[in-house]
């Protein structure tokens, strides 16, 4: 496999920071990992290349606008920013890479994003997977976010993000609890045309310990794509099961996707 990091523009002057990780003959579509909230390309560690591995699969990882060397977003963030993140900027990225088959890999904020952008393409989408996503504020998203704003105050969290984020650890971090704070975006967070448009394979995955979300959410997610969907709770994990339970993870997924006939040359 061949590892390159670049810069790609998608247009309106922004620029977003890529890694591809690519084989001489891949095996199916393009995986696409979305980050979480206060993620960053190298915050999914060797996951994406232990998949990309597994599956024979090309990758790509990217950061958001905001996060890393991508170009800087819009502050504060709008009430439909996992939305428009979903159906504008990810089609715009496989665009300029002239990608056009993908498996969508969202955790966390990039769970919702990934459902948003399954909405949106289409049949350009091969099959999905989610791990914490959410499509509302429940009680434990809430409370969490009240905790690691205590912690972002009094530990070293604030220090160790920004060996990822830099100068722009305190925008990314307000951004990310100022909005999930706000009562209109609580409001306003409806993902059910997203999820009814959704046609392609899915696997929900979610810790039964996740801190940051209800079990229900994966029922209601699956409930809304409907009969594609697969609903996966992991025992004795948390909001991060790809790092926590890596081979199961792994396992999981290379197995939907066989299953799935998503991956070519299969024995």
């Amino acid at each position: 496999m061949h590892v390159r990091d670049m810069m790609v523009p998608v247009g309106d002057g922004v620029e977003l920071e890529v890694r591809r990780i690519q084989h001489e003959q891949p095996k199916g579509p393009v995986l696409v990992f979305l980050h979480e909230s206060l993620g960053s390309i190298a915050l999914w560690r060797k996951f994406p290349e232990t998949l990309a591995k597994a599956t024979g699969c090309d990758a790509l990882i990217y950061n958001r606008q905001g996060y890393g060397r991508s170009s800087d977003e819009e502050l504060p963030r709008p009430h439909d920013y996992l939305e428009v993140a979903g159906h504008q900027w990810l089609p715009r990225l496989l665009d300029a890479l002239e990608i056009r088959d993908v498996v969508l890999i969202g955790h966390s904020d990039g769970g919702s994003i990934a459902l948003a952008g399954a909405g949106a393409m289409g049949r350009r989408v091969k099959a999905l997977v989610t791990m914490a996503a959410h499509i509302y504020a429940d009680h434990l998203t809430l409370a969490g976010i009240e905790e690691m704003a205590v912690r972002y105050r009094e530990t070293d969290i604030r220090e160790r993000l920004a060996r990822y984020h830099g100068p722009r650890t305190d925008d990314l971090f307000n951004a990310w609890q100022t909005v999930w704070r706000d009562e209109g975006f609580q409001a306003s967070m409806d993902f059910s045309r997203w999820l009814a448009a959704i046609k392609c394979p899915a696997m929900i995955i979610q810790g039964e310990n996740d801190e940051y979300g209800v079990p229900e959410q994966v029922a209601d997610i699956a409930t809304g794509i409907g009969a594609s969907a697969r609903e996966v709770l992991l025992e004795d994990a948390g909001h991060s099961p790809h790092l926590e339970k890596t081979d199961q993870v792994v396992a999981l997924i290379s197995d939907f996707l066989r299953s799935e006939m998503v991956l070519r040359n299969q024995n």
